[in-house]
């Protein structure tokens, strides 16, 4: 089939192929239903199109009112440049249609086309500098000039900055209509007031969703849907039905790391193709997740052909101690960012405003000074003053030109005094219903459908639409209307407020009862529309509800908000909404089902505050507190047991082992008492954990064995109780993890293994991570150096990948001590501790003096003595703080042979090569091998107790002693593992044979 030709009239020519609209070499984009609009206009030249023609054509089986058509023509005659009333394209003939009247030429050649993205790769690209903006050229030429570095693959990020209505919008929107002509690619995203930090990514949604929406969006969705899933998850919109299910599935769970990586991955591929300018106003009202991706794209290494442009007004940033500041600082100090500073207009500067708006005038110098005083030189203040002026006829125009129609003496007296009262002068000036419109425009949003409005103001869709139209033609506060189609089908005109100001002071001048009851019918009209899918507007709703002081469905939402935040990883966002939601609970009367929901939201601001500001965090236990009051007020509920199931990580990461059993002991209580199985498998997998933790082996066992009994009868349930790890492979790398010390070694090298291949089978990353720390620790025990390498790098690569930071550090110590005891001791010392000062940062403590004992352990090996005994003294300080006893004989028996081991300490100036330990390290090491022994013996850890038994037969031969009796009746007890280092020594040593030199 032949391609359609293009059709060329006037200086334009209609692009069929690529259904865009060109001027000369400059591409004009069209919504695709105004490209439609043309296309049959221009196909039937000089013959009249019914309105209901169009609407059949463009519209097939979907119903549009006459607003939506007439947004499309007034968007086509802006392209054009067409005037309505003296029209030469498109002419409306009353209440019947629309007829082109314009005069089609052949097509004629062009010079060149629009670049390809293949010549955009290249290292420049010539912008065609816009209007000029007075004041603003040597700020525009600065942009253009790290945009060129931006095409050259060097990412580039800029904010602009200055105060309310100093022309930040102004001068980026002349940046990006040079931009356009080029052929970049734009995505442009608002930050806005009514959500404040509550909406995660919320500018970096709005952006990719209209970049998706516009010409060539199928390609970013394609994109998007291969390189960031999680990301289109929550563009939902621009999903089929059956598509939306799939991907919103993947987003449970998912890492804020993660998202990070799938949209820096997603910006280089589509970069590669053409140039992106990724545009984010107003982040002075940011969520932290928005800043925390500036700063990741701007760090990242790879070439990218990326500008990321964000505006914010400094002055609220220092006031409300916004976190931009911390941002743009950091960025700054390490050359990764640029600041466009505008300053105020100078008087010159006003005047040439004055010469280029009034370009014959009889204004005498005062003037220019006269408003500069006024205004202060804020360019949003100059040009409303100036139309004020107009309005009131101050300022007129005779025969030979404008000048004064009133003293200046008298002009001074009567201008507002401010920007905020020469807005609400306008809106006083306004006719009762488009103040009305515009009442319900400022509760909509920044951005607001006539859809909302009108349900806002219990009127009809038609008369906002008239209104609003009406307000963007004469260019009063409203640009003109985009369409849009809601989840219902509806589709609706959208307009977006010019200026954040001009909804700003209408806002808060309507009277609060009445602001309540819009808002009110906001929400209401919202869940209508949205219906099922209400809750991915949930942050929206929340707010509106707020507002309208409807605390039970504001709970409500806020309490879906938290959560979808939270499935996100927007910790920062889900802290602020659930405590905003904490907040409208207290206006609520106390309830059994209120006491439920409670406990869901201080559950996820629990999760979020321990990602947030550690394990241990003050802050935490008062959230906990709390719920331990709510668990004996209101009796036994699963959210009960998810509350104390995260009160007992708490307690178990700050410390707290002997209060982390109690709880335990809790849980598996309220699992009883709701005769809850899979509830009973997982407090019988917490009891086994912190049993094991506190060196009671048997114990654990025991109810790790109980625990996989119930996992194997409700294997359906084993991870939908807690999505963080798999009960079964918990279950098995648990057992292994209690085996050991108990002298099983065969045993538990097989539950390992099973635990092992059923994590890497169920392909969950926590899980798997979690896995390889035990597996890791477990040939640490052994003494395996080598397989410990392998875990703890496969660990730490899984934690990088999916922002895992917690194990993360606990991959980097293991990695740390495997390399130090392969032979780089520096380099893995180094790493450890590195690894520990991370994680007390974190405020956790959970298996530090593991950790510690660890260091320890190869401080001794590198001759660095008193080190090594600092960090042991440490670990043994902090494990009867904590009550924390896994290994605990290993670590006094670990402090005597430091001590064997550092002669130095015994005596002043040390020992020569050849010297022995002194009689008071001989005396200090037999009594740590003692007490390594006493506790081995106490808690049944038969591995550890042949270890001290070791040492205490090297510290017995340095003596001249030949008694084994304690070797031989530690080793008598084994029946398998017979191949392990520790065993194979006390074979030795028992049968009279001298060890290879390499032998431990």
């Amino acid at each position: 089939m032949q391609a359609q030709k293009d059709i060329t009239f006037g200086e334009f020519r209609l692009d069929f192929a690529n259904e865009c609209l060109w001027q000369g070499q400059r591409s004009i984009a069209l919504r695709p239903k105004a490209f439609a609009v043309l296309k049959l206009l221009i196909q039937n030249p000089g013959q009249l199109v019914s309105k209901q023609q169009v609407l059949d054509s463009v519209w097939p089986n979907t119903f549009v009112g006459d607003a939506v058509l007439k947004d499309n023509i007034r968007q086509l005659r802006e392209a054009l440049n067409d005037d309505a009333v003296c029209p030469t394209y498109i002419e409306t003939a009353h209440r019947r249609g629309y007829r082109f009247i314009g005069q089609r030429t052949a097509p004629t050649p062009i010079a060149a086309e629009r670049k390809s993205f293949s010549e955009l790769a290249s290292d420049s690209v010539a912008l065609t500098p816009s209007n000029p903006i007075l004041g603003r050229e040597t700020d525009l030429a600065k942009m253009r000039s790290w945009l060129q570095r931006a095409l050259a693959g060097e990412r580039q990020t800029v904010f602009v900055t200055g105060e309310a209505g100093i022309g930040k919008t102004t001068i980026v929107n002349a940046f990006l209509e040079e931009a356009s002509v080029a052929g970049l690619l734009v995505a442009r995203g608002q930050c806005l007031e009514h959500y404040g930090s509550a909406e995660a990514y919320l500018p970096v949604l709005d952006a990719f969703s209209r970049l998706c929406r516009s010409a060539g969006g199928d390609q970013v969705i394609a994109l998007l849907r291969q390189q960031a899933p999680t990301w289109l998850a929550q563009m939902s919109s621009l999903l089929p039905p059956s598509e939306r299910a799939a991907l919103q599935s993947q987003v449970v769970g998912v890492t804020r790391e993660r998202m990070m990586r799938e949209l820096a991955d997603a910006i280089e591929a589509l970069t590669s193709e053409c140039p992106l300018l990724l545009v984010l106003e107003d982040l002075h009202w940011s969520d932290y997740s928005t800043l925390d991706l500036v700063s990741y794209l701007a760090r990242c290494q790879n070439s990218a052909r990326l500008m990321v442009i964000g505006t914010y007004r400094p002055v609220d940033v220092i006031l409300g101690d916004h976190p931009i500041k911390g941002v743009k600082r950091e960025l700054h100090a390490h050359g990764l960012c640029h600041e466009v500073a505008l300053e105020y207009l100078s008087e010159a500067a006003i005047g040439e405003y004055l010469t280029a708006r009034f370009p014959v005038h009889q204004f005498s110098p005062r003037v220019a000074r006269s408003i500069h005083q006024r205004t202060e030189g804020n360019p949003l203040f100059l040009v409303n003053l100036v139309e004020y002026l107009i309005d009131q006829k101050a300022i007129v125009k005779d025969p030979r030109g404008w000048k004064l129609g009133v003293e200046l003496s008298e002009v001074e007296k009567g201008v507002p005094t401010n920007l905020r009262q020469l807005i609400e002068k306008q809106v006083e000036r306004l006719s009762a219903d488009e103040r009305a419109v515009l009442e319900g425009a400022s509760v909509a949003g920044v951005e607001c459908s006539a859809v909302a409005i009108a349900a806002g103001l219990d009127n009809t869709v038609e008369w906002v639409e008239e209104h609003c139209e009406e307000l963007a033609r004469r260019h009063q506060f409203l640009s003109p209307a985009w369409l849009v189609e809601l989840p219902d089908g509806t589709i609706t005109p959208r307009h977006r407020f010019t200026h954040v100001l001009y909804r700003d002071v209408p806002y808060r001048l309507i009277p609060a009862m009445r602001r309540a009851q819009i808002h009110q019918r906001i929400a209401e009209r919202g869940i209508a529309i949205y219906g099922d899918r209400r809750n991915e507007i949930a942050a929206e709703l929340a707010m509106h509800f707020e507002q309208s002081r409807d605390w039970p469905r504001a709970f409500e939402y806020l309490l879906h908000a938290s959560e979808n935040a939270a499935t996100h990883s927007a910790h920062h966002e889900a802290i602020d909404l659930a405590n905003r939601g904490l907040e409208a609970l207290s206006f609520l009367p106390e309830a059994a089902e209120h006491a439920k929901s409670e406990m869901k939201l201080r559950m996820i601001l629990i999760a979020s505050l321990m990602a947030v500001k550690g394990f241990a965090s003050p802050s935490v236990e008062k959230v906990n507190a709390r719920g331990r009051e709510l668990f004996w007020r209101h009796g036994p509920s699963p959210e009960l047991f998810y509350m104390l199931w995260s009160l007992n990580m708490y307690q178990q990461f700050s410390g707290q082992m002997h209060s982390s059993l109690e709880i335990s002991y809790q849980l598996m209580q309220l699992a009883e008492d709701l005769k809850d199985d899979a509830l009973a498998m997982e407090a019988h997998r917490s009891i086994g954990a912190v049993l094991s933790l506190l060196g009671r082996y048997s114990d654990a066992l025991d109810h790790l064995e109980k625990g996989e009994v119930l996992c194997r009868l409700h294997h359906d349930r084993r991870n939908s109780v807690f999505v963080n790890f798999d009960s079964k492979v918990m279950f098995e790398c648990f057992a292994a993890l209690t085996l050991w010390p108990l002298g099983y070694s065969d045993q538990s090298a097989r539950r390992l293994a099973a635990g092992l291949a059923f994590a890497r089978e169920l392909g969950h990353a926590q899980t798997l991570v979690v896995a390889l720390h035990i597996a890791a620790q477990l040939h640490q025990l052994r003494g395996e150096a080598p397989p410990v390498l392998a875990y703890a790098k496969e660990a730490l690569e899984l934690a990088d990948e999916y922002g895992f930071e917690i194990w993360r550090v606990y991959g980097l110590i293991e990695l740390g001590w495997a390399e130090a005891e392969l032979g780089n001791s520096e380099l893995g010392i180094e790493k450890m501790r590195r690894g520990l000062a991370e994680y007390e940062g974190m405020g956790a403590t959970l298996r530090s003096p593991y950790f510690l004992a660890l260091l320890a352990d190869q401080l001794g090996k590198a001759g660095r003595a008193k080190e090594a005994i600092a960090s042991i003294h440490k670990c043994v300080a902090l494990a009867q703080q904590t009550g924390e006893g896994y290994a605990l004989p290993e670590w006094h028996r670990i402090k005597g042979e430091l001590l064997l081991n550092s002669s130095d300490l015994a005596q002043p100036g040390g020992l020569t090569k050849n010297s022995s330990p002194s009689a008071d390290a001989l005396s200090e090491a037999r009594v740590s091998f003692t007490q390594a022994l006493t506790f081995a013996k106490q808690q049944g850890s038969k591995s550890l107790e042949l270890r001290a038994a070791l040492s205490m037969c090297r510290l017995e031969r340095m003596l001249g002693g030949s008694d084994h009796t304690q070797l031989a009746e530690a080793y008598s007890f084994f029946t398998e593992g017979f191949e392990t280092q520790d065993l194979k020594e006390a074979k030795s040593i028992l049968s009279g044979m001298k060890m290879p030199a390499t032998a431990k």
